[in-house]
């Protein structure tokens, strides 16, 4: 049996980081949502997202997106944009907790996509890893409730959602290290602009300067959240940055109880201890140091 030794913990710590900055982004969603709309709300969050974007862009001397880069980032965005709005209108038809746990069944396809996109070997650890994790979300959830009628197709959606995310964070993952957060930041946000634009045409009059604040969090949020991600994915195969994407309920908790006062529950704090149990396995690996990601 290879020795074994921690992932690199920076990096690691950046993952988890840009995890918490996009939950906190999915709270504020759920909130805009309900008011204007998933749609309205969604292109609101990639106009603001822009904005922040290009300020950085130009801050840090316009780098760009390295050569073969732009492709793959538009596909991206074009993900970006279809499980964004999927994701942010099953939010507004069921609860949050239970749209979470269900896109985490997108973290179970990483590493078979991973192996067909970035030719990583699937590892039995990663594939375990991630099914114990989705094990614990169970846990915390108390399991699958039944769902019937229009429900359903809110299922359904946060279920597409979840695969084009774990699509989106495959193909981030192969250009982080040669495209560098900055431009992939970008892009993401100004590509699910642009195919959301439409959406502009449903909102009935402007939005109040508290929504407007609101709006722009939701740019700031997800954008440091891609940043975060890009930074850390460098590092870190994405068999485990996948299973890294479970932190997410015990974030939500976190968020919830300092925010809005909501009381953890037992279940959700055994299901916390067995994902991160799955979390600290998955960040052991081979003596052999992780290279940086590959560019198709």
């Amino acid at each position: 049996m290879s020795a074994q030794r921690p992932q690199n913990v920076p990096a690691l710590l950046l993952v988890l980081a840009g995890i918490g900055a996009l939950c906190i982004l999915d709270a504020l969603m759920k909130y805009l949502a309900l008011r204007h709309g998933a749609p309205a709300a969604t292109l609101g969050r990639y106009v603001s997202g822009t904005i922040i974007g290009l300020a950085v862009w130009q801050w840090q001397g316009r780098p760009w997106l390295a050569p073969g880069g732009l492709g793959p980032n538009l596909v991206r965005g074009t993900l970006l944009a279809v499980m964004a709005l999927a994701f942010f209108w099953s939010i507004t038809r069921l609860p949050l907790a239970l749209v979470l746990t269900l896109t985490f069944v997108g973290p179970l396809a990483v590493p078979f996509m991973a192996s067909l996109y970035l030719k990583e070997p699937v590892q039995r650890r990663y594939v375990l890893a991630g099914g114990i994790g989705f094990v614990g979300v169970l846990v915390a959830a108390g399991g699958m409730p039944d769902l019937a009628g229009t429900q359903l197709l809110a299922v359904a959606a946060a279920v597409v959602a979840a695969i084009l995310y774990a699509a989106s964070a495959v193909i981030m993952r192969s250009r982080a290290a040669a495209d560098g957060p900055t431009a992939i930041t970008l892009v993401a946000a100004v590509v699910p602009m642009l195919w959301l634009s439409p959406a502009a045409l449903t909102i009935p009059s402007l939005p109040t300067l508290p929504d407007l604040a609101l709006v722009m969090a939701t740019g700031l949020a997800g954008n440091i959240g891609v940043q975060l991600l890009a930074r850390g994915y460098v590092h870190l195969e994405a068999q485990v940055s996948a299973v890294m994407e479970y932190s997410a309920l015990p974030w939500a908790a976190l968020l919830g109880w300092l925010f809005f006062d909501e009381a953890v529950a037992p279940a959700t704090l055994a299901g916390a201890v067995i994902i991160a149990g799955a979390c600290l396995w998955a960040s052991r690996q081979p003596a052999d140091a992780i290279s940086p990601a590959p560019v198709p």
